[in-house]
């Protein structure tokens, strides 16, 4: 049995003096370990000790710097994700798996999942369900993690050296894109919480993981985990809490468990029923304690948003892997099971009180969203924030907006685009907006009001 304090405390002495080489430590350890049991233990017990491990098998201090803006913009699944899918299937169905009575019962899997997605039905994960949702969703899930922590980034809040939840894990897109998202001298202490079948699944894709990337395991439901390793810096919740049965008290207890400056970042698929889910949820741990940091600003220190909060990201397609193409030539329905769009809700919440923006509306200069109904037919400014991409198909373009005052839904409509209002178009989802002169309307047959930007109307970004 090595002496694990020993190896700590001479790691800590050494850190402040030069690269730790785990020979180097053999020497100073009782009964003289061998170089791999002390590197082992120095991996094990790296991330507490703040050290990253180099290619050349010395260690030295974690870069201590936030997370710089990355270009993250994925259009092509990582090969080795693919292959590590790939020899889970094979092994269980051999390498015709996408064709035959293995091709038609995964295919109708697929079917399934997105069936009971659609109507919001509970899913049960066994190995073969497991294995359709990695073939289908794995590429998409993973290119929608990145997304939202741009909008950590730019403020400098993700640290290099961070411990993970990974609530509901699943198969782990969400997981895979977050470490690739990372630098390379980043240093991850990662807790997955998946009971189900799809861990199995979910263990081979963590082992494709860089060596500075520690990852765990826990094999419970979120009820019943303890939150040992807490305070974590980022807690994920992707796709996974409109599948609990009481999702807010999931969310209050991952909340609890943050550090003072994390964050937790909840994603769910962008359709009606499970995007309008997590918006209810953001509303209901969201108060003085819990901050929404985006994209769903709250503009207005005395307000809470009452519409029914459908509002999603849309970004570039993800080519299909090789996984979804096999099982889709294979089959009788051209494109069902490829799967390359990448859409999906999103919140940030914090308990610093920090938000992406720090600006708030002036009931001296801005109109309430919550007001709307007085302001028909006027010409008003106000402060937004853009919540969707064009929702026009075809005519004008047309995009969600809200001030986080808003009881029903509010949408911008661009008629007559000019250099001075051409933000409006232009502005990234979740960027707030001064919208200035523009014409409030009713709109029956929606049953939402309408903020007509002509060429009289004046756009500019904020934020």
């Amino acid at each position: 049995m090595i002496d694990r304090e020993s190896v700590r405390s001479n790691a800590k002495y050494l850190r402040r003096v030069r690269p730790i080489d785990p020979d180097e430590i053999a020497e100073y350890v009782d009964g003289r370990p061998h170089p791999a049991v002390v590197r082992r233990v120095l991996q094990e017990e790296a991330y507490d000790l703040g050290l990253f491990e180099r290619d050349d098998g010395t260690f030295v201090p974690a870069n201590e710097e936030p997370v710089h803006p990355t270009d993250w913009d994925p259009t092509r699944f990582p090969d080795r994700y693919v292959e590590t899918v790939e020899d889970r299937l094979v092994a269980r169905y051999g390498t015709d798996w996408h064709r035959g009575e293995a091709g038609d019962r995964l295919r109708e899997v697929i079917r399934r999942l997105k069936a009971d997605y659609y109507r919001g039905n509970p899913v049960e994960y066994d190995t073969e369900v497991a294995l359709g949702y990695a073939i289908y969703h794995l590429p998409d899930y993973y290119a929608a993690a990145g997304y939202p922590l741009d909008d950590l980034v730019e403020r400098s809040l993700l640290p290099r050296r961070l411990r993970v939840l990974d609530v509901g894990a699943g198969v782990g897109g969400p997981a895979l894109g977050l470490f690739d998202y990372l630098p390379e001298d980043a240093l991850v202490d990662y807790h997955a919480v998946e009971p189900s079948a799809a861990a199995d699944v979910l263990e081979p894709l963590l082992a494709t993981t860089r060596r500075n990337v520690r990852t765990t395991i826990h094999r419970e439901p979120i009820e019943k985990f303890d939150f040992a390793d807490a305070p974590y810096d980022l807690i994920l919740a992707a796709n996974v809490l409109s599948e609990l049965d009481d999702p807010v008290s999931a969310v209050e207890r991952a909340l609890n468990a943050l550090a003072d400056d994390g964050t937790l970042l909840a994603l769910a698929p962008a359709d009606l029923e499970t995007s309008t889910g997590l918006r209810r949820i953001e509303r209901a741990v969201a108060g003085e304690e819990v901050t929404v940091y985006a994209p769903t600003l709250r503009l207005w220190p005395d307000a809470e948003p009452a519409d029914r909060g459908w509002s999603f990201d849309e970004r570039p397609q993800i080519e299909a892997p090789r996984l979804q193409r096999r099982l889709d030539d294979a089959g009788s329905e051209p494109g069902t099971f490829r799967n390359e769009t990448v859409k999906f809700s999103y919140t940030l919440l914090r308990r610093d009180g920090t938000r992406r923006v720090d600006v708030r509306a002036d009931a001296a200069r801005h109109a309430r969203m919550a007001d709307m109904e007085r302001h028909v037919t006027e010409r008003i400014d106000l402060l937004a924030v853009k919540l969707s991409r064009n929702l026009a198909d075809g005519g004008n373009p047309l995009f969600k907006i809200g001030d986080g005052s808003e009881r029903l839904e509010q949408y911008a409509v661009l008629t007559r685009e000019s250099a001075l209002n051409r933000a409006l178009g232009d502005a990234d989802y979740g960027a707030v907006l001064a919208v200035e002169n523009a014409l409030a309307l009713w709109n029956d047959d929606e049953g939402a009001y309408n903020l007509v930007v002509d060429d009289e109307a004046v756009v500019d970004r904020v934020a």
